[in-house]
């Protein structure tokens, strides 16, 4: 019997460099990916919001508009992944990316093996995401409830809301300002130490599941990221 073969994953490639964005389209078709080529920043969200692709390859420095705040508004109605491009390798530009819901950074100049590896990476990871699908952790919305290696956590609403978001995109580095946006339904002003409480009560009881194992990583001076089967 002949199987239906899996759909391309679709890429969609933001790079005003005509030569290297062809050089990473080969490597992608390559790969077994479609993918498409945007070279103006202006035209970034309008060919996400079309093409509805599976990973966005982003430069960060981009004519008409620029990659970071490119990343702000898909990241206000998507959870598209999304890897940065740059040359620009200053500190403050690597934390307001992540910030802002970036996946991942690759620093020009680069192999273009290296974005493949990075690209299929990722796209593994959100398929263990999709539907929060875990083979160690189930997430249950209607119930409020969530099961890890097998056992039932006890949560707070505000726990729960936590993990469900670090859970979304298992990898991923969240800064404080970004989970607090997810922590409270009143919009309540609270500190960067509310979020570090709630981080530490529920790597506690992550961790009474799977002892010896720190399933909440801390990430210096940015914020937390959540590392699962």
């Amino acid at each position: 019997m002949n199987s239906t073969p899996a759909p391309l994953a679709r890429i969609l490639l933001v790079e005003d460099e005509p030569k290297l964005a062809a050089l990473v389209g080969d490597y992608l078709q390559a790969a077994g990916y479609a993918w498409q080529w945007v070279a103006d920043g202006r035209e970034a969200v309008p060919a996400a919001t079309a093409g509805q692709p599976d990973l966005i390859l982003l430069d960060l420095m981009l004519p008409g508009r620029d990659g970071l705040d490119i990343c702000r508004e898909l990241r206000g109605f998507s959870d598209v992944p999304i890897i940065m491009l740059t040359a620009r390798v200053e500190e403050i530009d690597r934390l307001l990316g992540l910030e802002l819901g970036a996946d991942d950074y690759i620093c020009k100049p680069f192999s273009p093996r290296e974005v493949v590896a990075r690209i299929k990476a990722i796209l593994r990871r959100a398929r263990v995401a999709a539907g929060q699908h875990h083979s160690s952790l189930r997430i249950n919305e209607e119930t409020h409830s969530a099961v890890f290696h097998g056992v039932a956590l006890d949560l707070t609403p505000v726990e729960f809301r936590l993990l469900k978001t670090l859970a979304a995109a298992p990898g991923r580095v969240f800064s404080r300002d970004r989970l607090l946006d997810n922590l409270y339904m009143d919009h309540r002003v609270v500190t960067d130490r509310t979020v570090d409480s709630h981080v530490k009560n529920l790597r506690r009881k992550l961790e009474q599941a799977v002892p010896g194992q720190e399933p909440i990583r801390s990430i210096y001076g940015v914020g937390y990221k959540l590392e699962i089967d």
